[in-house]
């Protein structure tokens, strides 16, 4: 709090922090903002400022730390970036003719759910403020993304839910009402969240009846409300291209979890959290910003109706069809810039006007866009061009009145052409006239005094004026120059004459500076009352941009356009291949395989040994459904397909950090999530079920779960394991088929045929994996005796604990018995019989027989 002898300035700021002490305030004193206090601490050792102090000579001085104005922005976003909020105190009148304290106020809050700014990396990511309400039935969920205005409402039914839409839209902000519990505010810090106190607005604003026009469940309509009066209290301006909320229901597309989004890697990369690797990443031949982020939207929620899917699919299939109309397209989409993006700075009152000649070439590319699609002769592209506004007009109003190259700020002048308004070619003329007039006056004067290099000259603090060097100072005209500044090694001076022309030159500039800045504003708005229709285009040409993309990819990859069936549950995929791995691959390697479950088969239970290809299988078949489900063609000769209404997966073994929960813990949880939820339409993938705890209590656990998906569930089912006893389940399930991975043993070596075969696998390979993997030879001898040892007496009986130790004890065997060489002897003589020497140098295989040798000599 202030002190009492603080002074006026910091009594002002104590007042403005304490409204807003969640955030770093940012003060405008001239031209920088100061940051002080704590935020100053704070902030500068995260903005790796230099921290000073204001009041040194006091007992207590005030630390202080500083930005300049003109890059601000960047400040702002690192701390937002790392989930604070920032509150921007501009000075609300001139400093010269504020009498007393010059006035402020906040003109924005930024917060991690509100940033305009992106990085050119980020063109193609969203960023989602979300609105969450607790009320009887469940929760309100509404989100936008004010950089473009898109905004959705729907009604959750529990926290579950909540949490994984959060977690699919990576919103960095939730404005949140109702209670929350310590476990689920630890949910949302560990997940980076910040979590914001919903705001009461004194009025209902025009905003908040535009955007919630058309949502009729209360619960929507609550969470869009805060959600914007939210955005209206932190933005503190119009907000006239927030769109009408769309109301949507989850079951409306192909439903996919977090979890699920992420195993499947659709978005980025499991491992790396970047975008290559994923589907995104394959399928992003995008030209635009506006249109890699709708393929992503596209990506995350798949279509269930067979006729919007089929409507794409014509898309598609007309542009795969016609090169040229295709490749016309993609070079004129090239250049349209972000639409809805520039469309939000409009709005927001902060575009400038390179971005907005942005916006007039973009239009300008439309037409042209257009007349490709028309000349095709397709319908269907046709069709959608018919669609389509150009909005001419917008394009002409913009180049009419901007210059070709203008500055990159607004209110500096040199923005406007000329002709566009009689007052500022007035004031340019006398401008050009005045500066014409200096000119001949410089000439004019070193005529008359002699001195030959005497200027005119100008700066900000002194105006203009004429220079002498000192050496000819005796020259100057004492009656007509009047000193003004000494210099060094010269005088500046001014006259009558020269003062009155200075005069006219800076009123000149000043007003036309103002003038230049009311028409571009008046601009702005003008352009303001399109933003509905901008909107629309924008969304058109994003769609026709990533329909584009897909032929693109089906035709470099070879895909194929797959059939849906809506009432038919066969799967019939003739050599399908994973979409991603093939990429990664060298060409031609990938092993394509068939997957084809009539009606009459629910569940492909998977065998084979690792690192053969089970799991690439199983993806191949979820990311083949998806990529049918949003329109794309699909990696395979052919393909006939259900419309999958769920996908479940339990792939990859990870501890779940954000809910604290352990490896299997995860692993149950995911697999309850399918078995509660999972319908005759839906897709599951299980990978390994049962392995994160002890074999029998997994492998009872891994039958129990094929068993309820058989009787009970009636999914499309594909089951991987190593429990090779539940192959036996096919006797007694009648929709049950086994299937295995094909591999083989070549002179001691395992090969992977990475080929799917018909019956389960004859063994699991483990120990040649292992081999591959490098493990010491005496290692893998002593599993190999183990092995020989459990597979006597039977390991798939339940043994006593005692008998089951007894495994890892040497047995006792009579000394007849003894083998008469050593067991280094007989490692050596193992690793030369299964040598495989065409898989190795002569340098190699020199080094192998240096090893027997030191491993012989350590046995003598």
């Amino acid at each position: 709090m202030a002190a009492k002898d603080t002074t006026p300035m910091m009594k002002q700021y104590y007042e403005i922090k304490q409204q807003y002490p969640d955030a770093f305030l940012f003060y405008r004193v001239g031209d920088f903002y100061e940051l002080f206090e704590d935020d100053a601490v704070k902030g500068a050792q995260i903005l790796e400022l230099t921290l000073t102090h204001r009041s040194n000579k006091t007992k207590n001085p005030i630390p202080m730390a500083g930005v300049p104005h003109l890059a601000v922005d960047t400040y702002v976003n690192t701390l937002v970036e790392k989930g604070y909020k920032v509150a921007l105190c501009e000075q609300l009148e001139d400093p010269k003719k504020a009498k007393g304290m010059v006035k402020r106020g906040i003109i924005q809050l930024v917060t991690p759910g509100t940033m305009m700014e992106q990085r050119p990396d980020q063109a193609k990511d969203t960023n989602y403020l979300t609105s969450v309400v607790s009320t009887a039935s469940g929760f309100g969920f509404a989100y936008s993304d004010l950089s473009t205005g898109e905004t959705f409402a729907t009604h959750l039914k529990d926290w579950e839910a909540v949490a994984n839409e959060l977690l699919s839209l990576q919103t960095r902000e939730v404005v949140f009402d109702g209670p929350l519990s310590v476990q689920n505010k630890d949910f949302l810090q560990k997940a980076n969240i910040t979590v914001s106190n919903p705001v009461k607005l004194d009025e209902e604003h025009a905003e908040i009846s535009y955007v919630v026009q058309k949502l009729s469940n209360s619960a929507e309509v609550k969470a869009a409300k805060q959600l914007v009066s939210y955005l209206l209290s932190t933005q503190k301006r119009s907000l006239a291209h927030l769109q009408v909320a769309q109301s949507y229901e989850p079951t409306q597309y192909l439903q996919m979890s977090h979890v699920v989004q992420t195993n499947l890697e659709l978005i980025k990369n499991a491992k790396t959290g970047k975008k290559m690797g994923s589907l995104f990443w394959l399928l992003d031949k995008t030209s635009t910003a506006m249109g890699g982020r709708l393929l992503k939207s596209w990506i995350e929620r798949p279509l269930l109706s067979s006729s919007e899917i089929k409507k794409r699919q014509d898309m598609v299939q007309a542009l795969f069809d016609d090169y040229f109309t295709r490749e016309n397209v993609i070079d004129s989409l090239k250049g349209v810039y972000d639409l809805e993006r520039l469309t939000g700075r409009i709005a927001f009152g902060s575009v400038n006007a390179r971005e907005m000649l942005q916006l007039a070439h973009s239009l300008a590319a439309v037409p042209v866009i257009l007349d490709s699609l028309k000349q095709s002769n397709n319908e269907h592209l046709v069709d959608f061009a018919k669609n389509i506004d150009p909005l001419s007009g917008v394009q002409d109003l913009i180049e009419k009145t901007i210059v070709d190259n203008p500055p990159l700020l607004t209110t500096e002048g040199g923005i406007i052409r000329e002709g566009v308004d009689e007052q500022l070619d007035r004031y340019r003329d006398a401008m050009t006239n005045g500066k014409k007039w200096i000119s001949e006056m410089e000439a004019s004067e070193r005529a008359k005094t002699g001195i030959n290099n005497l200027k005119v000259g100008f700066n900000k603090v002194f105006g203009y004026y004429i220079e002498v060097t000192n050496s000819n100072k005796t020259k100057v005209p004492t009656d007509r120059y009047t000193r003004k500044q000494t210099l060094t090694n010269a005088e500046r001076y001014i006259t009558p004459e020269l003062k009155e022309h200075e005069a006219l030159i800076l009123e000149a500039e000043s007003r036309s500076t103002d003038l230049e800045y009311d028409i571009f504003v008046k601009l702005r708005e003008d352009v303001k009352k399109y933003i509905p229709a901008l909107q629309k285009l924008a969304k058109q040409i994003a769609s026709l941009d990533v329909l584009t993309a897909f032929s693109t990819v089906s035709e470099q990859n070879n895909y194929v356009r797959p059939t849906m069936t809506s009432d038919d549950n066969e799967i019939n995929v003739v050599n399908g291949r994973h979409p991603v791995v093939e990429q990664v691959m060298s060409a031609g390697s990938f092993i394509p395989n068939d997957i084809k479950m009539t009606k009459g088969t629910d569940i492909f239970l998977i065998t084979g040994p690792n690192m053969s290809g089970k799991s690439t299988y199983m993806r191949q078949m979820a990311l083949i459904a998806i990529m049918a489900q949003v329109g794309c063609f699909v990696p395979a000769d052919s393909a006939t397909l259900p419309i999958f209404d769920q996908i479940f997966t339990r792939i990859g073994a990870a501890d779940d950090l954000i809910s604290g929960q352990s490896t299997f813990m995860v692993e149950m949880s995911e697999a309850n999530e399918a078995l509660q939820h999972a319908t005759k339409r839906s897709l599951v993938l299980f990978d390994e079920i049962g392995r994160g705890t002890a074999t029998y209590d997994g492998m009872a656990l891994a039958g129990a779960i094929v068993k309820y998906l058989h009787d009970k569930v009636g999914a499309k089912t594909l089951f991987a394991t190593h429990y090779h006893e539940l192959t036996d389940l096919d006797q007694t399930l009648e929709h049950l088929e086994n299937i295995h991975v094909g591999a083989t043993e070549e002179n001691g070596k395992l090969i992977f045929l990475h080929k799917i075969l018909p019956g389960p696998a004859d063994q699991s390979y483990g120990i040649h994996v292992a081999q591959l993997a490098g493990l010491p030879r005496k290692v893998l001898r002593e599993a190999n005796t183990m092995l020989h040892r459990l597979e006597k007496q039977g390991a798939g009986s339940l043994q006593p604990a005692s008998e089951q130790l007894d495994l890892f004890n040497e047995p006792e065997v009579a000394d007849s018995e003894q083998d008469s060489i050593s067991s280094d002897e007989k490692d050596v003589l193992d690793a030369i019989q299964n040598l495989y020497l065409a898989d190795k140098t002569p340098l190699q295989i020199m080094q192998l027989v240096a090893d027997w040798q030191d491993e012989l000599k350590d046995k003598d």
